[in-house]
């Protein structure tokens, strides 16, 4: 397994952790808050399950722009040889 060298930006690490402190905050908010703040000083790598629940938010309109942000911070730290297309 390679090593996530992409870490949680400050300013998507204080969104995050707004957004586990705000009671309005949807289960869905609180699960992306909760991976982007564990990426965030670590190399920990987003798993696929997460990676699923973040794309489905990325497409959803209804989605909150802050949803949204954390969806893309915890997508760009995925395993990118999950998604490793084989060659021909």
């Amino acid at each position: 397994m390679s090593v996530n060298t992409k870490q949680t930006s400050k300013t998507v690490a204080t969104l995050a952790s707004h957004m586990l402190h705000d009671p309005k905050a949807t289960p869905v908010e609180k699960s992306l808050a909760a991976s982007a703040l564990s990426q965030s000083h670590s190399t920990h790598q987003t798993g696929a399950e997460m990676e699923h629940k973040a794309s489905l938010v990325l497409h959803d309109p209804k989605a909150s722009k802050e949803a949204k942000t954390l969806a893309a911070s915890v997508v760009a730290q995925a395993n990118k040889e999950r998604h490793a297309k084989p060659t021909s």
